[in-house]
């Protein structure tokens, strides 16, 4: 039985969008992305970058945007090893909230600079960058005392049929993430899996095409070696659609409620 990673790994909570699942919300203009650069620059909207595959992360704002340069500042985070580290990265992913919008984008290098005499991070202006309402983006990371399983008809290697239950780490209207079953079933990008069936405790049952976007390899702390998959459903009826939102409201007014001591 394979481990859920968010036992082992808590970073894997965080909020990160795959851009495959939401390719219709990426924005490609040079000129639309200054302009939301700017408009968080402005704001003094907070940044939190992503590095080394999601398990570091350092907090930072904008110093400046140049269209001119093609480039951005940013102010290098509290911690000196985590900037040291981010400098060393060739990737990081950058997470914002601006306006109630979501901004995510990635850039392959940071490099030292200075900004006024003082310190500074310097990246290239990002060439997509994926901008996001909250009734979109939002996304569930699926209870871990009460697991949600996924039964997903498949064909095995040999050619049989069979259904296969994977665990879910996280739903939301747009898809789940799940984890990808053990070697022998076919979970390719692209790949479609038709009359999916997914029980919403106290709401009703799902039932639903998801197409694979992604897929990628983590290792626990324990050394063991999972995947996971984001994968989006395919004209989900709307009927579903609500019995997701309603299954999302409740968990989340759960959680609130034992936060507060209402549970």
């Amino acid at each position: 039985m394979q481990n859920d990673p968010r036992e082992e790994n808590p970073q894997l909570r965080f909020e990160l969008m795959q851009a495959d699942d939401y390719s219709k919300y990426l924005l490609h203009s040079k000129k639309e992305i200054l302009f939301i650069l700017r408009a968080m620059l402005d704001k003094g909207s907070l940044i939190t970058v992503y590095f080394n595959q999601g398990n570091d992360f350092l907090l930072t704002t904008l110093l400046s945007v140049s269209e001119e340069s093609n480039a951005m500042l940013l102010d290098p985070g509290s911690n000196a090893g985590m900037n040291r580290k981010a400098l060393e990265s060739d990737k990081l992913i950058f997470i914002a909230t601006h306006e109630k919008v979501k901004i995510q984008f990635t850039v392959k290098r940071l490099t030292k600079t200075e900004y006024e005499g003082r310190e500074a991070f310097r990246a290239v202006i990002p060439n997509e960058l994926l901008r996001l309402q909250r009734r979109e983006f939002y996304r569930l990371t699926a209870p871990i005392a009460h697991p949600l399983r996924c039964r997903i008809p498949v064909k095995l290697a040999d050619g049989s049929a069979s259904i296969i239950e994977s665990t879910v780490i996280d739903i939301s209207g747009g898809g789940l993430g799940v984890l990808v079953p053990p070697e022998g079933v076919e979970f390719e990008t692209n790949h479609l899996f038709e009359n999916c069936r997914l029980e919403l405790p106290e709401v009703g049952t799902v039932l639903a095409t998801l197409r694979v976007r992604n897929v990628f390899e983590f290792t626990l702390r324990t050394g063991q070696k999972n995947k996971r998959s984001g994968c989006e459903f395919v004209d989900l009826p709307g009927p579903m659609l609500t019995l997701i939102q309603r299954y999302i409201i409740r968990i989340e007014r759960e959680r609130k409620a034992r936060e507060t001591g209402m549970m």
